[in-house]
């Protein structure tokens, strides 16, 4: 015995020595997070494989009995060929009872003309077509390489898992996540726990995410941010075509730029333009300008800085103490010379416009408002209401100066209506109106052209001492704090009828009318379209062209007359 154990001795230093490249201890499973593919694949009940592992090549072949009496040890471009399968190495432990190798340095798996899997370590299983790669893993498939330094390849079920960090480079784009698993037959690739993907254009980080590498779409499945210069993109659910910049997303997702956010059930957004479109129960907020649209449809190019909202749209302007609250069938914005210091908006409302605040009301069927000269215009049938008074004709222009009207001017059968009781009512009527606001109360109203005037004067008490009738060319009312100061018209015909002495029939002008059933009565009714009763829709007034001047010969040898014009009707 003492003989025999220096020998055996030195036998095993000098296959430790030789073997100290290849031999390491090699894990199993790992216990990663996501685990080994045989343990989410059913473990020892996948189906076994009844193809021979064969040995194609090794410089050097020889058994280390003291170390492993079951395993060849190989040594020089080694080869392996299993079900089409080529593996090269330095060298390697080969198993030939448990079809299996352990191999080392230089490993390279090639699966047909597309994939590539390479390390330094790979233990392979052929009975269980299993793969696992360790250290410097680069798995290659097409223009696509997946890199980490422990992945397991599945070939039954065609699938490779990371579990120890990885990073997947497919052109420009590159992904990288703690866990993630690749199918090449598919080309989808899972990506799990703090997944950042990096492109020149954008960068999306999330927690779960899907990408294919045939197509370039990122499937999203978590909580995402997507981040694209200006833009900013929130989503839990959707997909993004990274080669088209396009991104489709549910779930109540979220799209900002330059301090507007857009919110929806469902999200189209294209990079190009950074055009999003909106739909069900969408929320576009300008946070800027404290404005905001909501409806069913919003469709807005940042690029151009256009907007659009349809299908129960709503305009609400938060910008002042009190909310001002629009509906519209349609709102289209539009802005002109953008990304100017002189940039300007126009934003159009086509059809059963309503608006409500709470010191203001009104409706008409089309409006448009310009921002450069802070105009808001009002046509068909235009209706605004302040307080207790009503203003109306054929159209209506507003200016306005923080949210708040310092003027108005209504053109062609205008109409101003004040109520005093349930049966009185102040009235001016006359072809163009002008009314002035101080604070939002009115200080002088002025009105020319065939002005009729119903009045009910009012003494010191604030009692109504009678009815004042008056026909004139103009009028301008003086208002103040709490009642009319001074009337002013020049010759004119007038009227005084006192209370008890009103004619029967007198009381109203012949176009009177008070359209209170009209009137929004909060920012829930203005959804509500209530048109006016048949018979008191305004007749647009016909304007005629006027004659061209004609030239006539007198008696005096040909002297010119003056050009007589025709009156506008």
């Amino acid at each position: 015995m003492k003989r025999r154990h220096p020998f055996a001795f030195l036998f095993l230093t000098i296959a430790l020595c030789s073997m100290a490249e290849v031999i390491t201890p090699f894990p199993v499973g790992d216990g990663q997070r996501g685990g080994s593919p045989s343990s989410r694949r059913g473990g020892t009940s996948r189906p076994k494989s009844d193809s021979r592992i064969h040995l194609l090549h090794a410089d050097q072949l020889f058994h280390d009995v003291a170390k492993d009496p079951e395993a060849q040890i190989l040594r020089g471009h080694v080869r392996f060929l299993h079900d089409g399968v080529v593996l090269t190495c330095d060298s390697a432990c080969y198993y030939e009872r448990n079809n299996s190798f352990d191999a080392f340095g230089n490993v390279k798996m090639n699966q047909g003309d597309t994939l590539t899997l390479t390390s330094r370590v790979l233990f392979y299983d052929g009975s269980d077509q299993l793969a696992r790669a360790r250290y410097d893993v680069v798995l290659t498939h097409h223009k696509s390489k997946l890199y980490c330094d422990s992945l397991d390849y599945d070939r039954l079920y065609e699938l490779g898992y990371f579990f120890q960090g990885g990073k997947l480079v497919d052109q420009d784009n590159t992904l990288t996540s703690e866990w993630g698993e690749y199918s090449p037959p598919t080309r989808e690739a899972i990506f799990n726990y703090n997944v950042d993907l990096r492109n020149p254009d954008f960068t999306l980080i999330s927690d779960t995410l899907h990408y294919n590498t045939g197509t370039s779409i990122a499937r999203i499945v978590g909580p995402s941010n997507i981040d694209n210069g200006d833009n900013h993109i929130y989503s839990e659910r959707g997909s993004y075509d990274t080669n088209a910049g396009h991104a489709f997303l549910l779930d109540r997702s979220i799209v900002s730029n330059k301090g507007t956010t857009i919110t929806g059930d469902s999200l189209d957004y294209l990079e190009e333009g950074a055009t999003c479109r909106a739909y069900h129960n969408v929320v576009y907020v300008d946070k800027d300008n404290q404005n905001m649209f909501t409806g069913n449809y919003i469709l807005y190019i940042d690029s151009i800085g256009y907007a659009e909202a349809a299908d129960s749209a709503c305009c609400i302007d938060y910008s002042q103490r009190d909310t001002l609250y629009i509906h519209a069938d349609t709102f289209k914005l539009y802005t002109y010379d953008i990304d100017t210091d002189s940039m300007w908006r126009e934003v159009r409302a086509y059809n059963h416009v309503r608006a409500f605040r709470i010191d203001m009301q009104a409706v008409c069927d089309s409006m448009v408002y310009i921002s450069r000269d802070s105009c808001l215009t009002m046509y068909h049938d235009p209706i605004l209401w302040q307080q207790g008074q009503q203003l109306l004709g054929e159209e209506i222009k507003a200016w306005v100066n923080d949210s708040t009207i310092d003027s108005t001017y209504v053109l062609r059968q205008a109409l101003s209506v004040e109520r005093m009781d349930s049966l009185s009512f102040n009235q001016v009527t006359g072809d163009i109106m002008r009314t002035y606001f101080t604070d939002g109360r009115m200080r002088l109203s002025h009105v020319q052209g065939n002005v009729l005037v119903k009045y009910y004067p009012l003494d010191d008490d604030s009692l109504m001492i009678g009815l004042l009738h008056a026909e004139s060319s103009e009028l301008k009312l003086f208002m103040g704090p709490q009642k009319l100061e001074k009337i002013w018209m020049p010759e004119s015909e007038g009227k005084l009828h006192p209370l008890a002495l009103i004619p029967p029939g007198q009381r109203n002008l012949e176009n009177f009318q008070w359209f209170d059933y009209v009137r929004p009565v909060d920012k829930y009714d203005i959804f509500v379209w209530r048109p006016k009763r048949s018979g008191s829709e305004l007749t647009k007034s016909v304007q005629h062209e006027r004659p061209k001047p004609t030239l006539g010969g007198g008696g005096d040898g040909g002297s010119k007359t003056k050009p007589r014009m025709a009156a506008t009707q």
